[in-house]
């Protein structure tokens, strides 16, 4: 049975998704506070968090922040629950790593389906994710994390590393990955692909040590 943490300060909400979520099978947990939480998901992580923007104590913000900088709880499913209305909380959430955004007042049969969605998106992430090392990388969400840390990577930064990673540590020819970034159409040259690779290595920190240069060929990551 997959549990969800319920965290809002207003008990009549918290009765109305906890049994809507019981109802529909899921075991439902709830806190009033960002603290209590907090708290809750570190002696045992639930499989989502419907969380509250506003809070009594720290806020939803905050709460999602500190979630995403932990290793523990960097991939738990997150649904924002707010009253607010304006596009920048939206926006400011999704950029923190919340999954969905879910305004008050909300139909909770909406709610347990944006549950069941978001759930059943975070299942197919997982089996798709790719690692070697500390780095993991989630292609239907365009993510890479080193460790607990998200790494922001371009567009063609992630589809690079994407390569070099599915490649298992086999040397992928400079011609083979200009190919499969850039397409043969003269958007590449060996000296973008270079940039891009050493651009990798820098945002990676010291696990960017893992992609290694294959003199006269090309590049590798090792495993």
């Amino acid at each position: 049975m997959e549990r969800v943490l319920v965290v809002d300060d207003d008990p009549d909400i918290v009765r109305l998704v906890t049994y809507n979520l019981t109802q529909s099978g899921f075991e439902a947990v709830a806190a009033s506070t960002g603290r209590a939480a907090l708290e809750i998901i570190q002696k045992r992580p639930p499989d989502l968090i419907i969380l509250d923007l506003m809070l009594p104590d720290v806020d939803g913000m905050e709460v999602c922040r500190s979630l995403r900088a932990h290793e523990a709880s960097t991939r738990i499913p997150i649904i924002m629950l707010t009253a607010r209305s304006e596009e920048i909380d939206r926006v400011i959430g999704f950029e923190l790593g919340a999954d969905d955004y879910v305004m008050k007042p909300f139909s909770p049969r909406e709610l347990v389906l944006r549950v069941k969605s978001v759930l059943r998106r975070s299942r197919s992430d997982q089996t798709g994710m790719l690692r070697i090392g500390r780095i993991q990388l989630y292609p239907e969400r365009r993510q890479c994390f080193a460790g607990s840390e998200l790494v922001p990577l371009t567009v063609k930064e992630f589809d690079l590393l994407y390569e070099l990673m599915r490649a298992r540590g086999n040397v992928l020819s400079r011609d083979a990955l200009m190919d499969r970034v850039w397409g043969y159409h003269g958007e590449a040259t060996s000296r973008t692909l270079d940039t891009h690779v050493r651009r990798l290595r820098e945002k990676l920190g010291p696990d960017g040590a893992c992609i290694e240069t294959a003199r006269g060929v090309g590049y590798r990551i090792a495993i």
